[in-house]
This record gives structure tokens, C-alpha cells and sequence, in this order.
């Protein structure tokens, strides 16, 4: 497209200089084309044939001076008087020399590669033997045969064979390969498609780019609290926060070690990633933040990384029926005949939680709040909710529990305390979100129910059952914090049996 380009502008060039009063150029050459900012090649150097022919007779016989011969025609190289002024069929010759030049990247007459000297290749083409001695191409620039042969037409030995400047132009004007504009023109249009293509792929990345970028911050996030993984993101130190009273919740599979025993480690994976899994999913309904699974243990928190008042352990409770409840309808996968049997303890009291590590890093809880709720799940019993004295006692300020003594319980490191079981709750059991196994943390979601009226139905969706919710009624708020404390009140709704 350069080179086309180039072209058209040097024919158009000489075609007006041919038709103005100059009548020839006589000193056409590559040297005296010269493109100037916008890329157009303009044809320099012409008239004053006497002034040149002077400065011709003082340099006559130097290397320069045979060097410039090589552009001009055979005809007036063998008539001196003809070569100080040109000819039109002049000009055309020396425009199938330039030609020459863009074709094989070279001087005229390939002189630059060649072991003769200007003097040497001036004596052959001025002899009259035939063949006339003209210049070796043996490759043409892709795409522009049609120059090949224009040269061949433009060089030819008589002169009236050769075409005049407006035939030259007639033929490069139907070359569509250089378009009509010029050079400069082509560029900016290739800049500007360049540029608005430029536009819509950096668009296209840049939705790649937040979509890829949501879906890290999401999977950050089941790792970490959003809080927590935020102030990593920025570089921010993330000390550790002590809490005063949270609730702690663990779970264990009853039997697990001996049923993992009879069967594939595979299948063994794939039985806990579908109850954890399901477990996960109700996790969304609560405001509980999952700390770990440690095989088949499972360990949930409320009341941080943020607070809520003494709410905790009702959320924590709640999440404890809710499990037992959705594993009557749980069936192991390859095992469906197995009864998942689940052995869980809460305690409520003072933590220390902050990240450890910097690969992987984890949002670690400490206390000994900790190793007591661990000590309640182990001495507790399947399919039952093991819960504290403490934990009991927030229980019963929050109302609407069932909670009844165990008795004392000898506990490693505590001695002899009293524990309680937890068998019911007045609050339904929450619907969990559809296609929803991505846990959402306290800081970024808010109670299921809060604004919420709730039915009474069966599992299968018919009433007489559990409870679903249904956006229709919007329950007024009774307090400052937006919290329905309505819901922890007793003698509301019957009492669910777990």
C-alpha cells in the first residue's frame, strides 16, 4: 500500500509537470523525490537545464557524475547536447529506473551489489548491440506485478514505444491496492479502525477482567471475612481482635472412622463434599460465619468479625436444629441406606480471632471458649444438640427454646459441669437460597426472616409442615437495632421437634 502510494503521487507529479510549461524534468531521479510530513512524495529539482548543464561540464569524468548518468535514457546519454536538457521519454525512462529501485531494494542497476563500476555499466547501455542492457529483476514486490511490467514498458529501447505520464497515470489509477487517498490518509484510517477495534476489545477485557475479578473476591471470601480480606487486599495489617462473648459451634459424624474404614477414599471425599456442601447452603440463611472442617468435623461462630449484641447464640441454635432437621432427607452417595448421625456441642464465651500466616493464611478463633465447645460436641450424643451452661443461659434471656438438663458431665480439663440438651426452638426453620452454596458472612448478609412472614408447611412444600418464607408481609421492627426480637418470644408458634 506504501509503495502504491508513493507512486501515484510521482506520476501525478510528472504528469502535471509534462503538462505545464516545463515540459520535462530532465534530472529525475529517486533522490529527487522526496516525502515531506504527511508521507506525499513530491518530485523536486527540475528547470534550470542550463545552470545544470554547467555545473555537468566541471564535474564531468567524477564517480558522482557517472553515478547520476544511470537514471537517464540510452538516447541521451549518446547525445551530450540531450543530456544537460531531457526529454519526456526521457523522464519515462528514468521513472522505470525508480521502479526498479522499490523492486529489488537496490541502486539503480542493482550498482550497489555489483563489482562494476558506473563508468563500466554507462559504456553497455549506451551500446547499440542488441540486447539492450537494461537492469536484472528477478523478484517483484508482492501484490504488484503490474509495475513490473509498467517498467519493462517504460524502459524499452525506442523511444516512441514507451507511454507517455498520463497513460502511466491511467494505469496506476486502476490499482486498487493503494486505494485513492495518499499515504498519510491510509494510515490514519488504519489508526482509527485500529483504534475503535482497540476500544472494543479493551471493553471486552475489561468485563472479563471484573467478571474474573468477582469471582476471586468471591472465593476469597468463603476463605476469609470480607472485612478481613479487604484490609489483606490493601496491605493493611490485620491485628488481633478479642470479642466478648461469641457462640461456638462443632459437629461430628458418629461411627465416621469406622464407616471411612469399608469403603474407597474417594467415595469418602465425596461424602463429605456433598454434606458439607449442604451444610454450606444453610449456612447462607444464618448470620454464623464457618471457620474450618477438620475431616469430619465442622466448627461455625456467630458474633464475629461482627458483633450482635447477644443474638449469637439463637443464630448458632437455630443453625444447629436446621442441620439435624435436613439430615433426615440426606442420603449418602453409593450408601443410600446409611444414616448420617450427627453429634454436635455449643458453648458461648469469650474468643481472640485473627489471620495466621501469610500463604494461606486462615482466620483463626483462641480461647478457651474453643476447646470447651469441642469438649461439649465429644461428650455429647447422636442426633443431639450437647449445649453449655453459658450457652443455655443467653438461651433462655433470648426465650422461645426448648432446653432441658442433661446433668453433670465430666469434661477434660473442667471437671464435672452441667450441660444441658437442646430440643426444640419456636423459630421456623429459615429457607435456604436457591442455588446458593457460597457462604455469605455477617457483614454482607442480613437475617433471612427479618423481613419475612412465615408459613407453616410440610418438606414437600404442603402446609402443615415446616416453614417457608414469603415476601407479602413485612413484620414492623420492635427495636433500634432492626432486629425482630418478636421471633425470640415464646407461646408464638408450636414448638418443632427436631
Amino acid at each position: 500500500m506504501f509503495i502504491v502510494s508513493l507512486v501515484k503521487d510521482l506520476v501525478r507529479g510528472m504528469t502535471f509537470l509534462h503538462g505545464s510549461d516545463i515540459k520535462f524534468h530532465g534530472n529525475l531521479k529517486s533522490s529527487n523525490c522526496v516525502v515531506d510530513s504527511r508521507w506525499v512524495l513530491k518530485v523536486a529539482n527540475f528547470g534550470l537545464n542550463n545552470l545544470r548543464a554547467q555545473q555537468t561540464k566541471e564535474h564531468k569524468g567524477d564517480y558522482k557524475y557517472s553515478f547520476d548518468l544511470l537514471w537517464q535514457a540510452p538516447e541521451l546519454l549518446r547525445d551530450q547536447k540531450l543530456t544537460a536538457q531531457g526529454t519526456q521519454k526521457g523522464d519515462v525512462y528514468s521513472f522505470a529506473i525508480i521502479l526498479q529501485e522499490m523492486h529489488t531494494r537496490n541502486g539503480p542497476y542493482n550498482v550497489f551489489n555489483s563489482l562494476q563500476e558506473p563508468e563500466d555499466l554507462i559504456k553497455k547501455i549506451t551500446c547499440l548491440c542488441p540486447p539492450a542492457f537494461r537492469p536484472v529483476v528477478s523478484e517483484t514486490l508482492p501484490k504488484l506485478e503490474v509495475l513490473k511490467e509498467l517498467m519493462v514498458n517504460c524502459w524499452r529501447e525506442d523511444p516512441e514505444q514507451r507511454p507517455a505520464f498520463h497513460e502511466i497515470n491511467n494505469t496506476v489509477r486502476r490499482l486498487k491496492f493503494g486505494k485513492t487517498t495518499n499515504i498519510i490518509d491510509n494510515m490514519v484510517n488504519m489508526l482509527e479502525k485500529y483504534a475503535n477495534n482497540l476500544e472494543s476489545l479493551v471493553e471486552e477485557r475489561t468485563t472479563q477482567l471484573v467478571e474474573e475479578k468477582k469471582k476471586t473476591d468471591e472465593l476469597l471470601h468463603q476463605m476469609l471475612p470480607p472485612s478481613v480480606a479487604n484490609d489483606l487486599k490493601q496491605g493493611k495489617p490485620v491485628p488481633a481482635e478479642s470479642f466478648e462473648e461469641v457462640s461456638i459451634f462443632f459437629s461430628d459424624i458418629v461411627g465416621f472412622t469406622k464407616f471411612s474404614a469399608q469403603i474407597t477414599p474417594l467415595q469418602v471425599v465425596k461424602f463429605l463434599n456433598t454434606l458439607y456442601t449442604l451444610f454450606d447452603e444453610i449456612i447462607c440463611a444464618y448470620d454464623v460465619y464457618k471457620v474450618e472442617t477438620i475431616g469430619d468435623a465442622y466448627m461455625v461462630v456467630s458474633g464475629l468479625p461482627i458483633r450482635n449484641g447477644r443474638r449469637h447464640a439463637g443464630e448458632i441454635a437455630d443453625f444447629a436444629l436446621h442441620l439435624l432437621s435436613s439430615l433426615k432427607t440426606y442420603q449418602v452417595p453409593d450408601f443410600p441406606d446409611y444414616k448420617v448421625q450427627l453429634r454436635i456441642g455449643l458453648h458461648s464465651g469469650p474468643v481472640c480471632a485473627g489471620v495466621v500466616g501469610n500463604k494461606m493464611p486462615r482466620y483463626c478463633l483462641f480461647g478457651d471458649t474453643v476447646n470447651t465447645a469441642s469438649r461439649m460436641e465429644s461428650n455429647g450424643e447422636a442426633l443431639k444438640v450437647h449445649v453449655s451452661n453459658e450457652f443455655k443461659a443467653i438461651l433462655t434471656s433470648l426465650g422461645g427454646y426448648n432446653v432441658v438438663e442433661r446433668g453433670e458431665t465430666l469434661l477434660k480439663g473442667k471437671g464435672l459441669v452441667r450441660t444441658y440438651w437442646l430440643l426444640s426452638s419456636v423459630h421456623p426453620i429459615r429457607s435456604v437460597p436457591v442455588s446458593s452454596a457460597d457462604q455469605i458472612t455477617p457483614s454482607s448478609k442480613c437475617r433471612t426472616y427479618k423481613n419475612c412472614h412465615w408459613r407453616h408447611t410440610t418438606e414437600s412444600g404442603n402446609v402443615n409442615g415446616g416453614y417457608v418464607s414469603t415476601p407479602e408481609i413485612k413484620p414492623k421492627r420492635k427495636n433500634k437495632t432492626g432486629f425482630d426480637d418478636r421471633l425470640y418470644r415464646t407461646n408464638e408458634l408450636p414448638k418443632i421437634t427436631s
